[in-house]
């Protein structure tokens, strides 16, 4: 009798530390779910942070049914005092893969209580220790981009030499350029030098995660995200290039002088470039969202008589596997055995 080829971990893992296995990705998958079910009861109900908390709680609760030994190293929460699932929190059941676990139950509070537009649930996870610690620096520049012209672009360069670059890497002109951007005041330069170029603008209140995976992915009408946003999403939007095979460079950007000292009493070179290899390290990377509200990247939470239906995306860099997963879901049956009761 021949023995049965043994799996192949990747290099530098041993057996007692062994790499996510490709079934973690629909176990995960059910975590974003849950939270994009729950969330979804408060699609424009103008409360933000009961949405928060609801999907906060749905997470925790399915999250503790994966099969990994995972630990929150980029928790929402801290930056707004919202709910969080917190840094350093133990996820999973305990068993299989050492994991990082990046987590935003929503990416877009303000989108879901106002009923808007790419409210997503995410989350990703890599092997333990590839994320990187932003030490407290809740902000950062960031420029994001897909696969054609992620070798050509540069966070240093002005801003209508990026554009100029990508609509060169995509034969097109600036004009046929959009670029995303959290619309808030500190980007009112940044919004001049765009518009002087000719190129277009999609301004989004709220979630750069989504705009991220817009400006890398195909089809969504989006070429290239600018401008500051939060540097917990800028570590999950890394996880996401890994998967797309986008870029996402990024320089912490403290708000204030208090922040800045801690950032360099921490050891942070605040002028350092970070790219995607620097926010997550690990070659085998997860990333997964669930729609709450319907986008360019994916229908929200469908309520019928009975039951809903979700739509999510699923990635791993490893294989490069991108997975668009529409599901089905009566909510009676899942009251049965859950511990979320998703039917309020």
């Amino acid at each position: 009798m021949v023995d049965a080829p043994q799996p192949q971990l990747s290099p530098g893992l041993s057996a007692a530390h062994e790499a996510p296995d490709r079934n973690l990705a629909l176990e995960l998958v059910r975590v974003t779910e849950a939270a994009a079910m729950a969330a979804g009861r408060w699609v424009g109900k103008g409360d933000k942070n009961g949405a928060d908390g609801v999907a906060v709680n749905a997470m925790r609760a399915l999250i503790s049914t994966v099969g990994m030994r995972g630990v929150v190293v980029i928790g929402e929460g801290e930056k707004d005092n919202a709910p969080m699932l917190y840094n350093g929190e133990e996820v999973g059941d305990g068993t299989g893969p050492e994991c990082d676990v990046a987590v935003d139950p929503i990416d877009g509070t303000t989108l879901t209580a106002k009923g808007m537009a790419n409210a997503i649930a995410v989350m990703a996870v890599a092997p333990r220790g590839s994320m990187y610690d932003p030490s407290a620096v809740f902000y950062m520049e960031k420029l994001v981009t897909g696969p054609e012209a992620a070798d050509l672009v540069d966070i240093r360069y002005p801003v209508a030499e990026n554009i100029h670059q990508v609509a060169k890497a995509k034969g097109s002109a600036p004009e046929d350029v959009t670029v995303v951007l959290l619309d808030r005041p500190r980007h009112e330069k940044i919004v001049e030098e765009i518009r002087a170029t000719g190129a277009r603008i999609k301004f989004i209140v709220d979630g750069d995660v989504a705009g991220a995976i817009m400006a890398a992915r195909q089809g969504t009408g989006i070429d290239l995200l600018m401008g500051v946003g939060g540097t917990p999403e800028g570590i999950i939007a890394a996880c996401a290039m890994k998967c797309l095979d986008g870029v996402i460079q990024g320089r912490l950007w403290p708000k204030d002088d208090e922040e800045k000292q801690r950032a360099i009493d921490a050891g942070h070179d605040l002028d350092r470039v970070l790219y995607t290899d620097d926010l997550v390290t690990g070659d085998d990377v997860f990333f997964v969202a669930s729609g709450i509200t319907d986008g360019e990247l994916m229908q929200g939470v469908r309520y019928r008589a009975g039951g809903c239906s979700t739509h999510s995306l699923v990635m791993r860099s490893r294989s490069g596997t991108i997975r668009s997963i529409t599901s089905e879901h009566k909510l009676r049956k899942l009251k049965s055995y859950s511990a979320v009761d998703f039917e309020h």
